[in-house]
């Protein structure tokens, strides 16, 4: 789906602009400055980009090339199986990709892995029964991208980030259902 609707999928970003840019600004704060960083699920590098991560990863080749022409290295692949090196990052990001992946815990097991000793995780994601994601549920006709979508609440995020063996889990931001979750590598 990403894939064959690539343009419309970016376009969402030009047409959202206050909503991205509160965004990107939110992240701006929880990640830390420098380091080796990747994004999972790097989508067309609407975020990466501007927030200088050298580094991403998602299953779309046509978001991949949008992503590049942002200046962003790609690697086509899932969040559950990361192609890198164990204690490769300083930090890893996963901008609203959770409700999109097969499996949670792998996918963060697979983060931990990559990160280097004190490196940190930022889980940004829709909270299952927050306002945007209730009313993203509620419209029709559902959203091309958000209908396929599978919300989860801040507290499994949580659990699923320390069963994974993260520490210092922290919940940095969560407004209207937009949730921004830090956790380092212990």
């Amino acid at each position: 789906m990403f894939d064959r609707y690539a343009p419309e999928y970016d376009a969402w970003f030009d047409t959202h602009k206050a909503t991205y840019a509160a965004q990107l600004a939110l992240l701006r704060r929880a990640i830390p400055t420098g380091g080796r960083a990747l994004e999972v699920g790097v989508g067309s590098g609407r975020f990466a980009g501007p927030l200088g991560i050298p580094h991403g990863l998602d299953p779309s080749p046509a978001l991949l090339a949008m992503a590049r022409q942002r200046g962003v290295e790609t690697v086509q692949g899932l969040g559950e199986c990361l192609p890198y090196h164990d204690g490769t990052f300083d930090y890893v990001l996963m901008m609203t990709v959770i409700c999109y992946v097969e499996d949670i815990g792998l996918s963060f097991h697979e983060a931990f892995r990559v990160l280097r000793p004190s490196g940190i995780i930022i889980v940004a994601f829709l909270e299952k029964d927050g306002e945007i994601a209730v009313r993203e549920r509620a419209r029709e006709p559902k959203g091309r991208f958000l209908h396929h979508a599978r919300f989860l609440t801040a507290d499994a995020v949580t659990a699923a980030l320390t069963e994974a063996g993260c520490s210092e889990v922290a919940m940095v931001h969560n407004r209207k259902g937009f949730c921004i979750i830090t956790a380092r590598k212990g």
